[in-house]
């Protein structure tokens, strides 16, 4: 089987998007960054870092999994 490389676009820094999201979704939702980790079972410093160092700080999927919970929206709204 021949393979060959597809030319594909790749988000540079897709955790900065993901970061974006949350804190957007978050607002519309009316929750604080306190009751997000709270809800979610991390800590504040956490979440304020997941928001504020714009992808720096990553996380595993089945933490993104709860906080799509906790704000009420699809895993893919994080990702657009």
């Amino acid at each position: 089987m021949t393979t060959f490389k597809r030319d594909l676009k790749f988000e540079d820094n897709i955790m900065s998007k993901v970061s974006e999201n949350i804190r957007k979704y978050r607002k519309i939702a009316g929750i604080t960054q306190e009751q997000l980790a709270v809800d979610v079972g991390k800590s504040y410093d956490f979440i304020r870092r997941i928001e504020y160092k714009k992808g720096a700080v990553g996380c595993s999927v089945d933490t993104l999994y709860k906080i799509s919970v906790v704000l009420c929206v699809t895993m893919d709204k994080l990702f657009e």
